[in-house]
């Protein structure tokens, strides 16, 4: 079982007392709900999802299972949509399609996934496979995995979005890695969704990536936000300062979320997580005031500083 890092413990009793009413969000919360418009449609996105990286990749015991359900109630009782998902990511994408089918939340999901491997034939056959994992007659965004093959598939991808078996097209990078590679990308061919990684501990998208895809008319979605965990585990051990109660801020995970889906190139966030009460802080941060320019600022030094 993958244990977050980093973030505080909650006495289980005091959790189970609030998971009542943070199930049932209120009438103001609900209406304080960020979103974000993807450029090339206007459909509008919650900047908070949920990755699914390591932690949906469990075996079948019923307590694994049953935490990561109470992960999903609580990530849609927040207002969440978007979960991303891949076949990279082991028996993942088989948890999630048994949950979403359990809690009838297929219709309200926004389904993220990619293809990952080399060939046309391979990977018709593995979005098939994936179709078939979350129960679904088509995906809203098929992406190609850390670029691999990407050329072959994109083919395949326009193909698909015309025949609607999905909706959208996106490429995505991970841990920092060939920026040069998907500028071209972006360059070169229509994406309706780029993923990369942005936060607090690695700003190097802000100069060429985020800009360009702004100007290109893509929707970004961030990976990564927390820097595998390692950044809330550094911050989470000082006091918060006194702008984060002005951002609706309680802990640190939902300032480096604020900070990064604040900025006005990206659509989504998408941190992951196996515990219940850090997916309902997490979500959280979809909720309420998000920094303007000079505040990012100010957080981005003042974390440079610590």
């Amino acid at each position: 079982m993958v244990i977050d890092p980093g973030r505080r413990r909650v006495v289980a009793g005091s959790a189970l007392c609030l998971a009542g009413a943070l199930l049932r969000p209120s009438a103001a919360q609900a209406n304080s709900l960020n979103q974000r418009s993807i450029p090339r449609t206007g459909e509008r996105l919650p900047v908070i999802g949920l990755g699914t990286w390591l932690t949906f990749d469990i075996g079948a015991s019923r307590f694994d299972l049953a935490r990561r359900r109470q992960v999903l109630e609580a990530f849609y009782a927040g207002g969440g949509r978007l979960i991303d998902s891949s076949p990279m990511y082991g028996r993942a994408e088989a948890v999630v399609g048994e949950l979403v089918t359990q809690l009838g939340r297929a219709s309200s999901t926004f389904s993220a996934t990619k293809v990952w491997t080399s060939g046309r034939g391979a990977g018709i056959d593995q979005m098939n496979q994936s179709l078939a994992l979350w129960r679904l007659p088509r995906f809203d965004l098929m992406q190609i995995h850390n670029m691999v093959d990407w050329e072959t598939h994109l083919a395949t991808l326009q193909q698909w979005k015309a025949e609607g078996r999905i909706r959208y097209i996106g490429i995505t990078t991970s841990h920092g890695r060939r920026h040069a590679a998907l500028e071209q990308a972006l360059k070169r061919a229509e994406f309706d969704f780029v993923q990369f990684t942005y936060s607090l501990a690695d700003r190097s998208v802000e100069a060429r990536l985020l800009p360009l895809a702004a100007a290109r008319g893509a929707a970004v979605i961030i990976n990564r936000p927390f820097d595998g965990g390692a950044l809330v585990d550094r911050l989470s051990a000082l006091p918060l300062p006194g702008w984060a109660a002005d951002i609706d801020c309680t802990n640190w995970g939902q300032v480096c979320l604020k900070w990064i889906v604040s900025h006005p190139a990206v659509t989504c966030a998408i941190p992951a997580t196996t515990n219940p009460e850090h997916m309902r802080e997490n979500i959280a941060a979809a909720h309420g005031r998000l920094p303007d320019a000079a505040l990012r600022r100010t957080i981005a030094d003042h974390v440079v500083r610590l």
